[in-house]
């Protein structure tokens, strides 16, 4: 019996032996981190094992975790009003998207690396190289900071990368493509859903405590501005406008749907069009027009330009020209974008022209690493660092001069003719044209929208919209299942046809 128990532990010692001094190790860093950090660094030590467990879970399951980004992406600003995001807002939806880059590494077989290679992923390139040198940046005279740099080049710079290549590796087929629309789609619902009832129910608690700090730009003559689940009304309408143009879009000019999706788009646009404008998001009219305005020329077709083009000219001289609609709060705020004398347009024109005063001297900018918190009060730039920008590119411009903005322009022009080139072009199915028209037209859209405030870079537009871009490249490669589902819905419609005349026949 002794002898069957020794070979037992012999046996199980020879094949878990490295499990078990592994897991006694972690044992000990733990007692460790317990004993000289506290409960924190023993926490920490604690879950390293539920992280590779998730990294073993999500390799198996990549497209659930690449929608798991995706659904964080957009509820992690909500969350974090809420404070169930006790790490930092920026970490979740990075360490995701790590993950998933990291998993197509190892997977290397299913990484067709000819299709990253393209003209967005130049520009992006020339983009980063930029931001990292601005490394080197000290126009304020107070040395470099390396870790406020890569703080700000983050979010500035490489997060627009990850989400290039999370996208352009992962959504590598129609079914994805389609699934990424209806994900938007149904949560772009929900945020329209939410402004609702702050506007019909209300606010909660935690809203109403945010109000407090944001009613300087939320309620504004007495109007509110609803801002949903985003960061700011000003976020939520921009986005709002821009998906709302995709929508249309979709529902529209899509070939490859059936009538029950037709609507759900339909229905998600109309609401999206209804939330921008409880946003009193002034520049989202301009967002909305500018998507429309290039759907027109993609779209290649006078019996779609036409009706598009006269119903938009038709909204626009209300807002423009009449009074209509004058007692509803939300109208009226959004036709004073078209007042040249709005006093708030003219504090950010003033605010603007100071600024170019110092930047004269900072061609470079005043740097990435340089904000309110870390440029002194005796310092030259101290004013241009904290002035509100309230525009994302005058953020750019302020933080890497004209060279810089200079730079992010013309890489941003690349990217987007890229795209349209290859839906005028490339693509000859009408519902993978329509698909990249939408990405295409909600990227110009959300672009103004960061012309006009600082929300090109907040999320949840960065995966959303630029990660639809990098989309639109992608189109090409998979252009015939679209073919191929277009072929079944049609035989699908004759065969239904057939079995009602045959009904009627029989009948």
């Amino acid at each position: 019996m002794e002898k069957i128990k020794s070979n037992s532990i012999s046996k199980y010692t020879t094949e878990n032996g490295g499990k078990v001094i592994l897991l006694f190790l972690l044992f000990l860093i733990a007692l460790y981190q317990l004993i000289t950090t506290g409960i924190t660094g023993f926490a920490i030590v604690c879950i390293l094992p539920v992280f590779v467990l998730y990294g073993i879970f999500a390799f198996r399951h990549k497209m659930l975790t690449f929608w798991t980004l995706f659904i964080v992406n957009y509820m992690v600003m909500f969350l974090n009003r809420y404070n169930y995001m006790p790490i930092p807002v920026s970490l979740p939806n990075e360490a995701l998207e790590i993950v998933l880059l990291a998993i197509a590494i190892i997977d290397a077989k299913d990484l067709k690396l000819g299709k990253v290679a393209n003209i967005m992923f130049l520009a992006l390139i020339i983009w980063c190289v930029f931001c990292t040198l601005e490394v080197l940046n000290d126009t304020c005279d107070l040395g470099i900071d390396v870790a406020a740099w890569f703080s700000g080049a983050r979010l500035m710079a490489f997060q627009l990368m990850y989400v290039y290549l999370v996208c352009i590796i992962y959504i590598s087929d129609s079914n994805r493509v389609m699934t990424f629309l209806r994900l938007w789609a149904a949560l772009s619902l929900f945020a329209a859903f939410w402004a609702w009832k702050q506007q019909n129910i209300g606010f909660t608690s935690t809203e109403k405590a945010w109000l407090v700090y944001g009613a300087r730009t939320h309620i504004v003559n007495g109007i509110i501005r609803y801002f949903s689940i985003f960061s700011d009304a000003a976020n939520l309408g921009c986005n709002m406008a821009a998906s709302a143009v995709a929508f249309f879009i979709i529902s529209v000019s899509h070939k490859s749907i059936n009538k029950k999706e037709r609507i759900f788009f339909l229905v998600a646009g109309l609401a999206c069009t209804w939330t921008m404008f409880a946003s009193g998001t002034r520049t989202a009219i301009f967002c909305f027009a500018a998507g429309c305005s290039v759907y027109i020329f993609l779209s290649k077709s006078f019996k779609i330009a036409i009706p598009v083009t006269l119903i938009f000219a038709f909204f626009m001289s209300i807002l423009m020209f009449t009074t209509i609609g004058q007692g509803n709060s939300m109208i009226r705020r959004m036709r004073s974008a078209f007042n040249k004398n709005d006093a708030s347009l003219g504090t950010r024109e003033i605010n603007q022209m100071a600024m170019k005063k110092y930047m004269q001297d900072a061609p470079w900018g005043i740097g990435i690493s340089r904000n309110l918190g870390n440029v002194p009060a005796n310092n030259k730039y101290r004013k241009v660092s904290v002035t509100a920008p309230d525009s994302e590119y005058v953020f750019i411009w302020i933080h890497t001069g004209a060279i810089g903005i200079t730079t992010f322009i013309i890489t941003t022009i690349m990217m987007f003719l890229g795209a349209c080139i290859i839906v005028f072009f490339r693509l000859k199915n009408r519902s993978a044209q329509s698909i990249g028209a939408a990405f295409c037209c909600a990227f110009i859209a959300i672009q103004l929208g960061g012309y006009g405030n600082q929300i090109l870079m907040q999320f949840p537009n960065v995966l959303i919209f630029y990660g639809g871009l990098a989309i639109v490249y992608n189109l090409p490669f998979f252009e015939k299942e679209f073919d191929e589902q277009e072929k079944a819905i049609a035989l699908k419609k004759e065969e239904q046809k057939r079995l009602a005349e045959e009904k009627k026949k029989h009948g």
